[in-house]
């Protein structure tokens, strides 16, 4: 009897289960239908709403635009004729250069001037008069408002033709190759599926407004899990996306329904309180293993048991930690890992070789690509087994471990002591005895290390280390196989390094972020063997690179990192950028009064949008 009795409790718990569930789908449709409708009526009042502002401004703006001049909020038409380093597509009218995001080459446009500048200015897309062969619809319905794609209105083709023309520019005119480099450079290597490519995914959790009865216009605060809008901290409530894996779909919605039920506080930025930060997962494409990590205000969460037990009912599920960090900061993970189920990391292979990848693990998010490009790195490199190889800024040691199997030995540089204890632990999976990592910056160790025949670099967008370069040109190796997520660092650094007697012979760019802006390149030199000298005259004009400085004020770089980046800076840090970048400063610009006195250093944030901006502005 009391096993019957238990048994038909057990039944009616997972009715109940089954209704709440139902229940809660149903509300998930109201919402969305609800939201659905309100956006169609606001862009049926917004474009009303245009219409009349254009007509009341017409006359006005007729008088204005014979005299040459443009304001904020002048209503315009042009035709876009390229795209800018960001993705932005770029116009003129009457000669007056506008960058309009979500627009593409070819695209006829209303669009509303929101900044003016002396030589340009930014508007905003209104109205898509007659389409770009090029345009399509995006997939995703929250495309434009995202911050992950910033291209997924426009055809993959145009996509690989735009990033492989971009890695050419900065080569030909940052690098010093002129348009010859073109004729070296081999096809981009796009993406068969350029859809759920991505093998790791960031979702931030926090609160939304809206309002729950709009008669009473009553605000409601609803859970939010999803993406940041494109420059904010603002969450798109959305767990699809087109790019990540499809099980995040139901990661997201599993936690979800886990924090309503029990009543779970999200972080929240202005205050600081709230528990639950960031969901952050991992796929194993390889392996199809999963890992899933909370980031929280804590050490523990409520009910995590009962988490656990509801995602690993997920296939595939085999690691399920807490990240804990309790910083009032921007920054997503913390520095400890807390385990709730199987081990803190997942596996994976690239190739033949395996790699353990915890959620503090630097891991390729794309794996087919990946694969591609290490592939292509392994070729340029030319090993025979004879050759030692430096490896430096190597991660976990995922090159490394794939150029060691070919090299008699490789020696890997990497400035994060977690990054390096990963790739020890990896190369003994792999049974790998020829690989040898050591903690340190590379410019620093590099020096100490058995010179090389090789050298392999896969640096940060900033791109090298000015000293690094003093060492491999010191050192001399027979190649120099330079891996770039930057074309204009990459375009700095290859010009260094053919100045140091090194030439160009092979380019290869590989797309790893699809519907996206940024390119990934691979670069071979190989030294020049000559003992012929030439006689070469310069003009000094030729070697000035402060006339870089004519491309764009100090007071414009401020306007373009505060207008796209929300952050403000400092002439000094403008200058310090540009010093490192190889812009030369007017001598004693910006030096210290004295040689006590102590400047203030640029944060890695800043450096990051003046370097965005400098790009933008073709400085660099």
């Amino acid at each position: 009897m009391e096993r019957r009795e238990k048994n038909i409790e057990r039944q009616e718990r997972n009715i109940k289960r089954q209704e709440q569930e139902a229940e809660r789908r149903q509300k998930n449709q109201k919402r969305q239908k609800r939201q659905s409708e309100e956006k169609v009526q606001r862009k049926r009042t917004q474009k009303a709403e245009m219409q009349k502002e254009r007509t009341q401004k017409e006359e006005t703006q007729e008088t204005e635009k014979s005299q040459g001049v443009w304001k904020k909020n002048d209503s315009v038409t042009l035709t876009i004729e390229s795209l800018g380093a960001a993705g932005e597509g770029i116009g003129k009218v009457e000669g007056y250069t506008l960058f309009v995001k979500d627009a593409v080459p070819g695209d006829r446009i209303h669009a509303r001037i929101v900044k003016v500048k002396k030589q340009y200015g930014y508007a905003r897309l209104e109205e898509l008069l007659q389409p770009s062969p090029d345009r399509i619809e995006p997939r995703c319905p929250v495309a434009r408002q995202c911050g992950g794609c910033q291209l997924q209105h426009l055809s993959y083709e145009k996509q690989l033709e735009y990033k492989q023309h971009k890695v050419a520019d900065c080569l030909a005119r940052i690098g010093g190759l002129g348009e010859g480099v073109r004729e070296i450079m081999e096809p981009i290597c796009g993406m068969a599926h350029p859809w759920h490519y991505r093998n790791k995914a960031q979702f931030p959790v926090g609160y939304r407004m809206e309002r729950e009865d709009a008669e009473k216009k009553e605000a409601g605060r609803r859970l939010a899990i999803g993406f940041y809008a494109g420059r904010t901290h603002t969450i798109i409530d959305a767990a699809h996306c087109y790019i990540q894996a499809e099980v995040n779909e139901q990661i997201v919605e599993i936690i979800r329904g886990f924090l309503e039920e029990y009543q779970i506080p999200a972080y929240e930025e202005e205050s600081g309180r709230g528990l639950v930060r960031h969901i952050l997962t991992r796929v194993g494409f390889a392996t199809g293993e999963i890992g899933i990590c909370l980031v929280v205000n804590g050490r523990e969460l409520p009910h995590q048991k009962e988490l656990c037990r509801r995602l690993t009912k997920l296939e595939g599920v085999c690691s399920i930690c807490l990240n804990v960090n309790q910083q009032n900061t921007n920054v997503i993970l913390g520095e400890e890992l807390i385990p709730l189920f199987g081990e803190p990391y997942i596996r994976d292979f690239i190739g033949e070789v395996q790699f353990q990848i915890s959620p503090l693990s630097f891991y390729q998010v794309n794996p087919v690509q990946t694969r591609v490009l290490y592939g292509k790195a392994l070729e340029y490199a030319g090993l025979t087994g004879q050759e030692v190889v430096w490896d430096l800024y190597c991660g976990i040691g995922t090159i490394s471990l794939f150029l060691a199997k070919r090299a008699k030995a490789v020696y890997g540089v990497e400035i994060v002591p977690a990054a390096v204890e990963d790739a020890r632990r990896n190369a003994k999976l792999n049974g790998i005895e020829n690989a040898y990592f050591t903690v340190g910056a590379a410019e620093e160790v590099a020096p100490r290390l058995e010179r090389p025949d090789v050298i392999v670099v896969d640096p940060p967008r900033k791109g090298c280390d000015e000293k690094l370069l003093e060492t491999i040109l010191s050192v001399r190796p027979e190649r120099v196989v330079y891996v770039s997520c930057d074309p204009g660092t990459l375009g700095r650094d290859i010009k260094v390094l053919t100045g140091g007697g090194y030439g160009v012979e092979r380019v290869q760019v590989v797309d790893m972020f699809g519907w996206g802006y940024h390119a990934e390149s691979i670069v071979l030199l190989s030294k020049l063997h000559t003992k012929q000298n030439i006689e070469v005259k310069l003009e000094m004009s030729e070697l000035d690179l402060t006339a870089a400085e004519s491309k764009a004020t100090y007071e414009e770089i401020k306007d373009y990192v505060l207008e796209h980046m929300g952050l403000k800076v400092s002439s000094l840090y403008i200058a310090q950028v540009k010093q490192k970048c190889g812009i030369i400063e007017r001598e004693n610009y910006n030096l210290p009064k004295s040689e006590n006195s102590r400047q203030p250093k640029c944060p890695p944030e800043k450096e990051k949008a003046i370097r965005d901006a400098l790009e933008y502005f073709k400085m660099v």
